[in-house]
């Protein structure tokens, strides 16, 4: 009879050994696609309660019910950030054409700073500054629009397979989960509210500044209201700075050219209303549904836009968020574990109980 070469201990290592490489290549691998599976667990967050409702209460197929959540969100959701991602890179390219208007901007707030300040560079300096930081940033968001076909395809194939399969999906991850059965669903109703916080409140508070700075634009007399509405909207997922990155170059530039009325108007509306509205509701969602605290969504935000293009606004915070809660979620099991110890140690249980 052959000797074995390893025995049961080696052989695990090895297995182990195995499993690591493989899953380094296979992480590799899809690193395209990241974004497409992070977009799955956040639409399975988001839509969990409706397929519940749908299936258990209206009795529907869970077929059915997984094809009505894919058109709906792809309506409510998906459609008008396609829409706004066309209109941004059209008006984008459009003041890339237009030169002439720029320099002449540039040069009445020459004017401006040398005769107020007697400083004629420092304002111009600075709105060359933002115009060519808005431009870094805009080709940011847009470079990944070429991949965004794929990534939302992906995402709602996967997505149809995991509403079908909830249970299964659900019974794996806890199966599968490196964390007490407790500590899991912990995990799980953390992840819940934080998506809930940063995806649905944070985009209420967006839609909400976008809509007010389209008014303030209305109001005061300035260009194009609803396109810088829609460009608020999308910053102001950028919190305290979102929204100021819109109407106060708008309004200095108005000032510049002599419009002192509508500059400061403007100034006045955004810093009073637009700004407390959203400080206010930031609170009030963190209160009642999950806190993310604004240096975790501008550090997300950094994190996110190279990952994953216009979507990093949401996906960088969600992903900084959920690792901080795994590390939460760790510190949680080392304590535990140490209190084990020291009961085991003191013979209070033994250690069959300590495995239970």
């Amino acid at each position: 009879m052959p000797i074995p070469l390893y025995n049961s201990k080696e052989r695990n290592l090895l297995t182990l050994g195995i499993l690591v490489i493989l899953g380094a290549f296979i992480v590799y691998s899809i690193r395209g696609i990241f974004g497409a599976l992070l977009g799955t667990m956040v639409m399975y967050t988001i839509f969990r309660p409706v397929l519940l409702h749908l299936v258990l209460k209206w009795k529907w197929k869970r077929s059915i019910a997984a094809i009505f959540i894919i058109l709906f969100s792809f309506l409510v959701i998906v459609v008008p950030i396609l829409g706004v991602s066309s209109m941004v890179i059209s008006k984008v390219g459009k003041l890339q054409e237009n030169t002439q208007w720029i320099q002449e901007t540039i040069n009445k707030v020459n004017e401006f700073a040398g005769d107020k300040l007697g400083q004629p560079d420092l304002m111009a300096d600075g709105l060359r500054n933002i115009i060519n930081s808005a431009g870094s940033i805009f080709t940011s968001l847009l470079s990944g629009a070429a991949d965004l076909v794929l990534s939302l395809s992906v995402m709602y194939f996967l997505l149809y397979f995991v509403l079908v399969e909830y249970k299964q999906f659900e019974a794996g991850l806890l199966r599968y989960s490196p964390f007490r059965q407790e500590n899991a669903l912990r995990f799980g109703r953390e992840l819940r509210n934080i998506t809930y916080s940063n995806v649905l409140g944070q985009g209420f508070i967006a839609m909400l500044q976008g809509a007010l700075v389209t008014l303030g634009y209305v109001i005061f007399n300035f260009d194009d209201p609803l396109f810088w509405g829609i460009i608020c909207a999308i910053l102001s997922f950028i919190p305290v700075l979102g929204a100021p990155m819109v109407f106060v170059p708008a309004s200095l530039v108005a000032i510049a050219q002599g419009n002192n009325f509508d500059g400061i108007g403007m100034l006045l509306f955004g810093f009073i209303i637009i700004t407390n509205i959203d400080n206010v509701l930031r609170l009030i969602i963190a209160k009642r549904v999950g806190d993310i605290h604004p240096i975790i969504t501008i550090i997300g935000v950094i994190i996110g836009i190279p990952l994953f293009g216009l979507m990093g606004l949401v996906y960088g915070p969600l992903l900084l968020s959920y690792f901080l809660i795994t590390v939460r979620i760790y510190e949680t099991n080392k304590i535990a574990e140490k209190r084990l110890d020291r009961l085991q140690k003191e013979g209070m249980i033994n250690k069959e109980e300590r495995i239970e």
